[in-house]
């Protein structure tokens, strides 16, 4: 059985389907670490080094995060199984060490919240809103999917982002909440399809940032 880590304010139908597809799971909830509003965001505290289920998990120390940009961002990388993109300012070394020891091509990009801003698909494709992301990722030779910014609830922020609601489970991309209200919905779903991944989302309730399912 595999884990997914997640945040402790996920929504209860997020839980359940994880579940049911027999993951175990780990809530995850921090104090006084970083900003208040990403304080339960797995995505800021753990970064996993692959695509897969069982692909390496790298997490922080209380003492190598701090509130605010760019502390709060040391461990918020986006890796596929092939790239591991991140903006090399704010990366923390041991992250940027063991990415670079497993043979990770890097990209840099200058959005120090990088995993908050991407939706990892496969190892060579992603989602996002960022053209600062996009660019250098396509550069790279990935697959780049770019899509409208917002649309996304963050309690606290005027908008969460897409990567923040989501995660990889197997063959098959979670979002938590409501991906068909979403302006790209359906390029979004045919980006993932096309990659022979299935696309599952929750229309009970609106696409929330969660700090990305890990």
């Amino acid at each position: 059985m595999f884990t997914k880590h997640i945040s402790s304010d996920a929504d209860e139908r997020l839980i359940e389907y994880l579940r049911s597809k027999e993951y175990c799971l780990e809530f995850f909830s921090s104090d006084m670490l970083v900003s208040n509003g990403i304080s339960n965001h797995p995505d800021v505290f753990y970064c996993r080094l692959g695509i897969t289920d069982d692909a390496p998990l790298v997490a922080a120390e209380n003492d190598e995060l701090g509130e605010g940009y760019p502390a709060e961002a040391a461990f918020n990388a986006a890796c596929t199984g092939r790239f591991f993109i991140h903006n090399p300012e704010c990366t923390n070394r041991r992250l940027s060490a063991a990415a670079k020891k497993l043979g990770f091509n890097f990209v840099d990009v200058r959005q120090g919240y990088t995993k908050c801003s991407t939706v990892v698909v496969d190892e060579d494709s992603i989602i996002t809103y960022d053209k600062g992301i996009a660019a250098p990722c396509k550069k790279a030779g990935m697959n780049v999917l770019l899509v409208l910014p917002g649309h996304v609830v963050l309690n606290g922020y005027d908008t969460g982002f897409i990567g923040g609601t989501s995660g990889r489970a197997g063959n098959e991309i979670i979002f938590n909440g409501d991906l068909s209200a979403h302006p790209d919905f359906k390029v979004i779903k045919e980006f993932i399809e096309d990659r022979g991944l299935t696309c599952k989302w929750f229309a009970e309730y609106p696409l929330t940032d969660i700090g990305s399912i890990i």
